[in-house]
C-alpha cells in the first residue's frame, strides 16, 4: 500500500558492519541509535546481526519495545531521564546519560528499590548548548554522584552538532578526554567510557584523527543512511539507499508556477514566495507534511523537482519526464529529517526487503521478502 518506505535490511546490516569495521580499527565501541526508526525490531535485529552489542534510544516507549524483542541486549537511554521516568529508566536501561544531581539522586534511590546497579554517563556541554554539565561544575557533581548507592559513574560523554551545530574536533573532544583524566585524578573515579558523540564524529574516525582516549560513539545516521552528519558525505563502502520512499501520482496537469490571486498565509502560517517558471506539468502525490518534510527527501529521478507540499500532498515538476502520469509510482531518497518523518508517520507503510543489488528494483517480487508486522513476536538476530 502506498505511500510506503522500503527498508532493505541487508543494507542496514552492511552499513552497521561498515561502521563497526571503522570503529574497531580505532578501539571504539559503537552504540547503535534506533530513535529515527522508532526502534523497529526488524531494523534493530539487522544491526545486532552485524555485531553491535548495545542499542540506544531517546524514548522510554522505544526502550520498552527493544526490551520486549531483545531481552538480553544492553540498552542505553539516550535522552536525559525525567523525574517522571526514573522507575522505567532503571527497569529498562542498563545505562543512562545524565547532567542533573536531582535526577541522579532519584536514580540512586530507584536502583536500590529495584535491587539493581544502574550505570550513568555524565554529559558535558562542550559548547553545542544542548544537554550537559558546564565543565567548571563537573568535579562537584561527579564527586557526589560517585558516592550514590546503586549507581556507577561509568564515564563522561558529550553531544555535538545537534542543536548548535558545533563540529567535533581535536580541541573540544580533547577537552572531554582531559576532563576525564582530571576526574580520575581528583575524585578517584575509574571511567570506563568516554563517549565522544554521534555520527558527526565519523569524519574524524574515517581520517584516523579521532582524539585518543575516546572509546565510544553513539551512531544512528551513520548506520541507517550510511552518512556522517557534518557534510552528509557517504561513508566509504556504505549503501546510501537502505531506505527508499515511494508514493503515487494522483494528478498530473499543466498549470502555472505562480498562484492566481492575492497571496496570504498558507496552511502552516507562512507567506509563500514563488518563482515564475511559466507553465509546467505538475504532479500531486499522496504524500504530505504530515508524513514527511519535503526538505528531507529528494527524487531518485533527477529529472524531477519538488515544488513544495501541503499537509496531505507533495507537488512535483514532471515536465522533464513526460512518460510519468496518474498512477505512476515515484521514488525518493531520504535525508535524516525525511527518514524520521516517514518512519514516524502511521500513514507511511513499512515494507522490508533483503537485497543488496547495485540497482535495486523494488517491484521485482523475486527480490522481496515481506516481513510480518506482529510486534509481539521475538525476532532472532
Amino acid at each position: 500500500m502506498l505511500p510506503e518506505i522500503v527498508i532493505d535490511l541487508k543494507k542496514v546490516e552492511h552499513n552497521a558492519k561498515t561502521v563497526l569495521s571503522l570503529a574497531h580499527q580505532a578501539g571504539i565501541e559503537v552504540v547503535a541509535v534506533t530513535k529515527a526508526v522508532l526502534a523497529e525490531p526488524q531494523i534493530a535485529g539487522a544491526i545486532l546481526r552485524a555485531g553491535v552489542k548495545m542499542l540506544a534510544d531517546a524514548r522510554i516507549e522505544n526502550l520498552e519495545r527493544l526490551r520486549r524483542h531483545f531481552p538480553n541486549v544492553p540498552l542505553m537511554l539516550l535522552r536525559l531521564p525525567g523525574l517522571s521516568q526514573i522507575e522505567d529508566t532503571v527497569r529498562l536501561a542498563e545505562v543512562s546519560l545524565n547532567s542533573e544531581l536531582k535526577v541522579l539522586r532519584a536514580l540512586s534511590q530507584e536502583a536500590k528499590r529495584q535491587g539493581k546497579t544502574h550505570r550513568v554517563i555524565l554529559m558535558v556541554d562542550l559548547g553545542d548548548l544542548r544537554e550537559g554539565i558546564w565543565a567548571e561544575n563537573l568535579p562537584e557533581l561527579a564527586q557526589e554522584a560517585q558516592n550514590m548507592p546503586g549507581l556507577i559513574v561509568e564515564g563522561l560523554g558529550a553531544n555535538l552538532a545537534c542543536y548548535g551545530g558545533v563540529i567535533p574536533n581535536a580541541k573540544n573532544l580533547g577537552q572531554l578526554v582531559e576532563l576525564a583524566g582530571e576526574l580520575e585524578k581528583g575524585c578517584g573515579l575509574h571511567l570506563k567510557v568516554i563517549s565522544g558523540g554521534n555520527s558527526a564524529s565519523l569524519p574524524l574516525l574515517v581520517k584516523g584523527e579521532l582524539t585518543r582516549g575516546i572509546n565510544q560513539l553513539r551512531i544512528g545516521e551513520g548506520i541507517l543512511l550510511g552518512r556522517e552528519t557534518v557534510k552528509r558525505q557517504l561513508l566509504p563502502g556504505a549503501d546510501p539507499d537502505a531506505f527508499v520512499l515511494r508514493a503515487e501520482v494522483l494528478e498530473s496537469q499543466d498549470k502555472p508556477t505562480v498562484p492566481v490571486g492575492h497571496i496570504g498565509q498558507d496552511a502552516f502560517g507562512e507567506t509563500p514566495e514563488f518563482e515564475d517558471e511559466g507553465w509546467r506539468r505538475r504532479a500531486i502525490l499522496a504524500l504530505g507534511r504530515q508524513d514527511v518534510p519535503p526538505e528531507g527527501i529528494s527524487p531518485r529521478d533527477e529529472r524531477l523537482k519538488i515544488f513544495g507540499a501541503s499537509s496531505d500532498h507533495l507537488i512535483l515538476d514532471l515536465t522533464g519526464a513526460p512518460e510519468l502520469s496518474v498512477g505512476s509510482v515515484l521514488e525518493f531518497n531520504l535525508r535524516y529529517a525525511g527518514l524520521l518523518g516517514a518512519m514516524t508517520s502511521p500513514y507511511v507503510h513499512k515494507r522490508f526487503v533483503n537485497t543488496r543489488s547495485q540497482n535495486p528494483e523494488f517491484r521485482s517480487q523475486n527480490e522481496i521478502r515481506v516481513y510480518p508486522e506482529q510486534d509481539n513476536e521475538l525476532l532472532p538476530y
